[in-house]
């Protein structure tokens, strides 16, 4: 079963790679034949040698360090607000009505459209990024939370007020448990969108370390190894989380019946 379960891993991840080596490949042909500008798109060589100069200096890191905790701020806030409100709003119809339909309004709102009025009240600098960020992440747990408490089936609240479950045993024994996959779904796509609200807020707030900025610096002097290698932590940090957030939810649900 083991040998099973690690040849289709080895498979599946044979078939993740196959686009990103073809890619590379295309990439470097079409700098070594001069398919391409290569002032603009650079060989893959120039942004290898762009990496080992950023991690000698330490530069990358601290670039990557910086970014990776305004994440962590504007996700943990962004998602603990959304997590109340959401819940709120899925077990109590009055919240619902009060706080839903300004909740669906200002979600239409583009996500960067609130940038000018965040730089306004709260200026450009740490404390608009990290609101940013964690507006990034509310919009997604607000939604799949209100959606996970609703969906919750009257007939397993019936049930437990027939066994003389108390309010909060109701809500622990059965609506959290429900409404759990729904809500790792938000939590997923929240870090997701914060990490890309991170890149967005540092590229468009004022300049401080971070992975947006080091791709603006590279973009002014015109070094688009720079850019290329900003892109590229951006991706793979991107891939990261999402992987982590996977095998957390796969294992904190264990529980959950999958369908064949």
């Amino acid at each position: 079963m083991n040998s099973k379960a690690h040849f289709f891993i080895g498979a599946r991840a044979r078939r993740g790679l196959s686009l990103p080596i073809a890619l590379l490949a295309g990439w470097t042909l079409a700098c070594a034949y001069g398919l391409v500008n290569t002032h603009i798109l650079v060989p893959p060589q120039a942004v290898f040698a762009a990496a080992k100069a950023q991690l000698a200096s330490g530069g990358l890191l601290e670039h990557l360090q910086a970014s990776l905790a305004r994440d962590l701020a504007g996700f943990t806030l962004g998602t603990t607000l959304g997590l109340l409100v959401g819940g709120a709003m899925g077990l109590s119809r009055l919240a619902d009505r009060l706080l839903g339909p300004s909740f669906h309004a200002a979600k239409q709102v583009a996500l960067f459209a609130w940038i000018p009025l965040m730089s306004v009240w709260l200026g450009s600098g740490e404390a608009a990024k990290v609101v940013f960020i964690a507006l990034a992440a509310f919009y997604p747990v607000v939604v799949n939370t209100h959606e996970g408490v609703r969906s919750v089936g009257i007939e397993h609240i019936e049930v437990a007020r027939v066994f003389r479950f108390s309010r909060w045993q109701v809500l622990r024994k059965v609506i959290l448990p429900a409404a759990t996959p729904s809500i790792f779904a938000g939590v997923q796509q929240a870090l997701i969108y914060a990490w890309l609200g991170t890149i967005g807020a540092e590229y468009l707030l004022e300049p401080a370390p971070g992975v947006g900025n080091l791709m603006t610096d590279g973009r002014e002097r015109f070094a688009m190894d720079i850019v290329l290698l900003g892109v590229i932590v951006t991706g793979l940090v991107g891939f990261g989380l999402n992987t982590v957030a996977s095998v957390v939810e796969s294992r904190l649900l264990r529980w959950r019946v999958r369908s064949v």
